[in-house]
């Protein structure tokens, strides 16, 4: 209530000017609507879906998620998205869940709970055992992350080179030690697109006694509307816990994720409560205390907008326009698609059974498709821990908008193709030689040198990213993960 003897304080300077430079800072950015990357956006095709989220946004901007007592909205936008998801996964009235602000918020709380559940069960505290997290190597890195926030062992398990995994690889890390607190399997998963086998794996598992996690982060609200697939969610008895986001393609506006537990005792266990201060009682969900409401607000909206019909048109528009990339990178010669991709996305590498004249580097050809203005993701090749490598690649995102700029993609494709064939990769070996040795841990300092050898310094970033990729499978695993955070680390540094 205002009483008319407030002070007006003036801005320091006009909105309009303030946004004008934001949007002057937007303008370095990759298109995020149009089609033309295809990666890390879900474009829905829609103008109309942009807009309804932004007026949700801005209806539930000033709400705190940290107490859904005061701000009873927020706990029924969470039961409408929740109830959604599940009814898509196929979840009874047993399975239960919350809303994160991602997929890795997800995937952490997923473990989390299954590493809490698995001490409790034997009396332990945390630190007292170090139990193990078994995964296919295909796995998303936030589960890397996980068992190094929470303690676990990271058991990966080979997949062969087209990114599938057997349920017998997985099954024969279930014997011996009583010591795994959960198995992770991906439908699908981001590398190469491969639907794991979750019929098989849930069997193990539950005989096991062992907690079974789904990740279908990217396939959550996509799988369900893709034709001829074997059960991969909560139709499968073993399957404990799923996560799926609403910010891929339930194509909210990010962070928004859900996380489904199977049984209300097991979903409370994720939950962190104290009265042990002198302030207000603090029950959290999720890793955050206070969260923002508008990704989730923007959501809802989306959802009662579409429908299931609105999700199965999205979901054909996107299967269509995966089925003619598909069929345009397979007829390219020098290029080969991964394996059997499952879902709107697929990785294309070189054709291996081809003379090295003939074939087509995936990082080279992603470089100069990006000159041509499409932004597809470079993946490194991985070195196994059975010794195997799986291949570098390119990786392809698809959306419903991609469906309509098929006429322009699909040629590029191809010229992009011929303007690199026979090239090979982009080889580091020559700058890595003229390296200094990398002995023990690098300081920011050391690793800031080393970035500006490799073109790098003051936070640059070079127009072609292969030589970057190039150098991230010369250098041992460590050394490339420290460059790569100073990387990061002085791309935001004040200046």
């Amino acid at each position: 209530m205002t009483t008319g003897d407030e002070r007006v304080v003036e801005f320091r300077e006009p909105p309009e000017s303030i946004l004008d430079r934001l949007r002057a800072l937007r303008g370095a950015d990759a298109p995020t609507h149009g089609g033309r990357i295809l990666s890390y956006v879900y474009d829905p095709d829609d103008e109309r879906l942009d807009a309804l989220a932004a007026e949700a946004m801005r209806i539930a901007q000033p709400v705190n998620w940290l107490d859904p007592v005061t701000f009873p909205s927020a706990a029924a936008v969470e039961r409408d998205l929740l109830a959604f998801v599940r009814g898509l996964l196929h979840g009874d009235e047993e399975v239960v869940g919350t809303l994160t602000t991602g997929g890795t918020e997800s995937c952490l709380l997923a473990v989390k709970t299954a590493r809490d559940a698995w001490l409790g069960a034997r009396g332990l505290r945390s630190g007292e055992a170090r139990p193990r997290l078994v995964a296919p190597t295909t796995a998303h890195a936030a589960f890397h992350k996980a068992a190094e926030y929470f303690g676990l062992e990271l058991d990966l398990v080979p997949v062969a080179a087209d990114g599938r995994v057997t349920a017998a690889a997985i099954g024969e890390r279930l014997g011996g030690p009583d010591d795994v607190a959960i198995v992770v399997v991906s439908a699908p998963s981001y590398p190469f697109a491969a639907l794991d086998p979750v019929e098989e794996v849930g069997a193990l598992t539950a005989a096991a006694g062992v907690p079974l996690h789904v990740d279908a982060c990217v396939g959550g609200l996509v799988l369900p509307f893709w034709p001829g697939l074997p059960a991969w969610d909560f139709r499968v008895v073993g399957v404990t816990s799923m996560s799926a986001d609403l910010h891929k393609y339930g194509y909210a506006p990010k962070g928004v994720s859900v996380l489904l537990q199977r049984g209300r005792d097991r979903q409370r266990g994720q939950f962190f409560a104290t009265t042990g201060w002198p302030g207000y009682p603090v029950v959290n969900p999720t890793i955050l205390g206070s969260r923002s409401t508008v990704a989730a607000a923007a959501a809802w909206a989306i959802v009662q907008a579409l429908g299931l019909d609105g999700y199965r048109e999205r979901a054909d528009a996107a299967r269509r326009a995966t089925d003619a990339a598909r069929g345009a990178a397979e007829d390219i010669a020098g290029l080969c698609v991964v394996g059997a991709p499952t879902g709107p996305m697929l990785a294309v590498a070189a054709d291996e059974s081809l003379p090295p004249a003939e074939r087509v580097d995936p990082h080279r050809w992603a470089d100069a498709l990006h000159r041509r203005g499409f932004a597809v993701q470079q993946q490194p090749a991985m070195r196994q821990t059975d010794g195997s490598t799986l291949p570098r690649t390119a990786h392809l995102t698809v959306t419903p908008v991609t469906e309509r700029v098929l006429a322009e993609l699909l040629p590029l494709l191809g010229e992009a193709a011929d303007e690199v064939r026979g090239l090979g990769p982009v080889t580091a070996e020559p700058l890595l030689a003229a390296l200094p040795p990398i002995q023990g841990p690098l300081d920011s300092d050391t690793a800031a040198a080393l970035l500006a050898a490799f073109g790098l310094g003051d936070g640059a970033l070079p127009a072609d990213q292969a030589p970057l990729l190039a150098a991230i499978e010369a250098l041992p695993a460590a050394a490339a993960e420290r460059l790569l955070v100073e990387l990061l680390g002085r791309l935001a540094e004040p200046r």
